[in-house]
């Protein structure tokens, strides 16, 4: 059975961080086949990991409008592209989603999309999403069951308040989301008695405290690949913790 992994927040939370993090804690110990959907359409996840990135399945989806190879119906033209996108990393695999939907109507390449994805998806051990602020690709059902959903925030009312209205949204989703957790990201010290007391409205429990890291800024300002951070880096030890605890609860 595939685990599906969500991670959703405000935009500048660090949530792709924590995505590519918890990608490369499944590689590091071996757990089986990984595959990352980076379903924000900055499309920054290719960075945090150190892949390259050629095409996206917004590319795919606006080709398919204007037309597909003689002989081939567009489902088939779809199937076969976006498994030709996914980029093959040496233990882990990558989708990106890219742009969102452009003037006109979506809804049957949307339909074929989701159908196809989910094809895919199935072939892996592991599947670990990094979503936009808005979860635009899970209220469109590009992915229709997740077994963990991740409301990351930073150490601040501002997104602790949008984690809180992302959570009344997944609710409203056709969707199935067995568990829905919190994590607050970038924590200097320990939560203040305001954001304790905002955790507790969220109404989800609060998975973890992800702590400030010099070296993770470091890394970013030079370009390197966060996943290449060493594992006794805090935010690396943070990271691990929260895999560790996902992977000890029954689905």
């Amino acid at each position: 059975m595939t685990v599906t992994i969500a991670v959703a927040g405000k935009g500048g939370t660090g949530k792709t961080t924590i995505s590519g993090l918890l990608v490369r804690y499944l590689v590091w110990n071996d757990l089986g086949k990984v595959l990352a959907i980076d379903a924000d359409p900055s499309s920054n996840l290719h960075l945090v990991l150190g892949l390259p990135l050629s095409q996206t399945v917004g590319d795919l989806r606006e080709e398919a409008r204007e037309g597909v190879q003689p002989g081939m119906s567009r489902q088939d033209w779809l199937s076969y592209s976006v498994r030709m996108a996914v980029e093959e990393g040496d233990d882990f695999d990558l989708l990106a989603m890219g742009r969102p939907e452009g003037q006109g109507c979506y809804c049957a390449a949307n339909h074929m999309l989701r159908t196809i994805i989910d094809g895919i998806n199935k072939g892996y051990d592991y599947v670990i999403m990094d979503n936009e602020a808005g979860m635009e690709h899970l209220s469109r059902r590009t992915t229709r069951d997740v077994d963990h959903l991740l409301l990351v925030s930073d150490a601040s009312l501002r997104g602790m308040v949008a984690a809180e209205a992302m959570m009344a949204l997944s609710k409203e989703l056709e969707i199935n989301v067995r568990n829905t957790y919190l994590v607050v990201n970038r924590v200097i010290g320990s939560l203040s008695p305001a954001l304790q007391a905002k955790t507790l409205e969220i109404g989800v429990p609060l998975l973890a405290t992800v702590p400030y890291d010099e070296l993770l800024v470091e890394f970013d300002g030079s370009g390197r690949p966060l996943a290449e951070l060493p594992a006794g880096a805090p935010v690396s030890r943070a990271v691990a913790g929260i895999a560790e605890t996902l992977l000890s609860v029954g689905r």
